[in-house]
């Protein structure tokens, strides 16, 4: 294997794990951080699989955001009819 095999094996598996990491569900995802704190990880890795364990159990709808579950207000949803023809 050359330089360049390794270099884009890397580029590939990195990106395999980050697509399914993204499109995993939420239980998936905090299993797997879950088992992964058990690991003696680097603080910045701890810190991350550590809100993604807290955020995924909040029971909070929104998987994008930091804010916690209580800070979500409810929206009313408007409908607008269209005039008839």
């Amino acid at each position: 294997m050359n330089v360049q095999m390794l270099v884009v094996l890397a580029v590939v598996t990195a990106c395999a794990l980050y697509a399914s990491w993204s499109l995993a569900p939420a239980v998936a995802r905090r299993a797997l951080a879950q088992a992964a704190l058990r690991l003696p990880l680097p603080g910045f890795m701890a810190r991350y699989f550590g809100k993604v364990v807290l955020r995924a159990s909040a029971g909070c709808g929104c998987d994008g955001c930091d804010a916690p579950p209580s800070a979500a207000r409810e929206q009313p949803i408007r409908i607008h009819r269209r005039p008839g023809p």
